[in-house]
């Protein structure tokens, strides 16, 4: 099975740098593989949070997420995603926006005397704005585990009383608001203080209607199962009952509009996770091919294949902490991303953190099924 699952990842990552080598050389083959380890130590998080909500939808939307979806995350946010904001913020167009990352000037000194930035610097100054957005909608997606009733918690002396002041309605929202206010006056630099504050707001407005959008449908699929099978559980309902939570993260084998919507919210989620990564690569490299081959090809293949792995092997189910570092993990990565709009954090140190929580979480879980099979008991997990 994990040829099977990491065999694609292994023959693209194989493809990607003989490309690189015939596009830059021996240079440009390094950097690509500097970039896909990148990528995959950064997205480790990402790919559990993905298998979380992977193995509630239906087998046509997994297919979808695999294979549409890698063309989102290979494309669209690596290669695209880049252009599409040096074309936006210098008033290029697209075709002259490609031409100023392929053929960057070759003396930055003379051409910055001219008022006419870089790629890079464009891409560097847009992070505010980016960093903003996706912050607050990872800080959403942390703020709504934290604050739901879970049968099972990871640090207790922290969560069960989240629990509890999680029932106050909208609590996340206020909290969430109250950050972006505080970011936005006392981190971000005073020009960037009114876009710090619309990217933060559309970040957060994202994550409600992608999120209302999916419980939306999600209730309607399990209506319309009612209806059509009086008195018995569907695999949705018996999900949904068994753990009590709500949110698009728990859909069960969702279809039809329900799957779409959990599809684009993956999407969205899948983007978030990516801003920090495409940012930090300029520190290596400004070339969006060399950039598209490593965090694009070998980096998001490889994440997709774990992700489908955990699916798999039932890992997430097998030790059951690891959802909760993993949701630490982005509530880790959702500050740093607020704090770095002040101030530049090493992306070393964000993957670092993120790392050492899904670790963490993973010894915490073998500990604990010792621990259980030592008394005879069986496991309670959620599915």
């Amino acid at each position: 099975m994990v040829v099977r699952i990491f065999g694609l990842s292994v023959v693209v990552t194989i493809v990607s740098l003989i490309i690189a080598f015939l596009y830059g050389g021996v240079e440009a083959l390094i950097l690509t593989a500097i970039l896909g380890v990148f990528e995959i130590s950064l997205s480790f998080d990402n790919a559990v949070i993905n298998a979380t909500i992977l193995r509630r939808m239906s087998e046509f939307w997994q297919k979808i997420f695999l294979t549409i979806g890698i063309l989102i995350a290979v494309f669209g946010m690596r290669l695209v995603f880049p252009l599409v904001i040096v074309w936006l913020a210098s008033g290029l167009n697209p075709v002259e926006a490609l031409d100023l990352a392929l053929n960057p000037p070759p003396n930055d000194a003379a051409y910055f005397a001219n008022g006419d930035p870089s790629y890079e610097t464009i891409i560097t100054d847009a992070h505010p704005q980016i960093a903003a957005f996706g912050g607050m909608f990872l800080l959403m997606l942390f703020l709504g585990f934290v604050f739901e009733q879970k049968e099972i918690t990871w640090l207790s002396w922290i969560e069960r009383p989240l629990e509890k002041i999680g029932k106050l309605e909208m609590l996340e929202v206020v909290i969430a608001i109250t950050l972006l206010v505080l970011t936005a006056t006392y981190i971000a630099p005073a020009d960037e203080r009114s876009t710090v504050m619309i990217a933060g707001a559309l970040g957060m407005i994202t994550y409600i209607l992608v999120n209302g959008l999916g419980e939306y449908f999600n209730v309607e699929t399990e209506e319309h199962d009612e209806a059509a099978e009086p008195g018995t559980d569907t695999a949705e309902n018996a999900a949904v009952e068994e753990n009590g939570r709500k949110g698009p993260s728990n859909l069960a084998k969702a279809t039809g509009k329900a799957g779409f919507f959990l599809f684009l919210y993956l999407e969205v989620l899948d983007a978030s996770f990516s801003f920090d990564g495409v940012i930090g690569a300029f520190a290596i490299t400004a070339d969006p091919i060399i950039i598209a081959l490593g965090l694009g090809l070998i980096g998001a293949m490889f994440v997709r294949s774990l992700t489908v792995y955990l699916v798999r092997k039932g890992t997430l189910s097998e030790y059951v902490y690891l959802e909760h570092g993993a949701h630490w993990a982005i509530g880790a990565l959702a500050f740093i991303l607020l704090y770095s709009i002040g101030t530049h954090v090493p992306e070393i140190i964000t993957g670092l953190i993120g790392v050492a929580l899904i670790i963490a979480a993973l010894i915490s879980s073998i500990v604990r099924r010792n621990r259980l099979a030592a008394k005879g008991e069986e496991e309670k997990v959620e599915v």
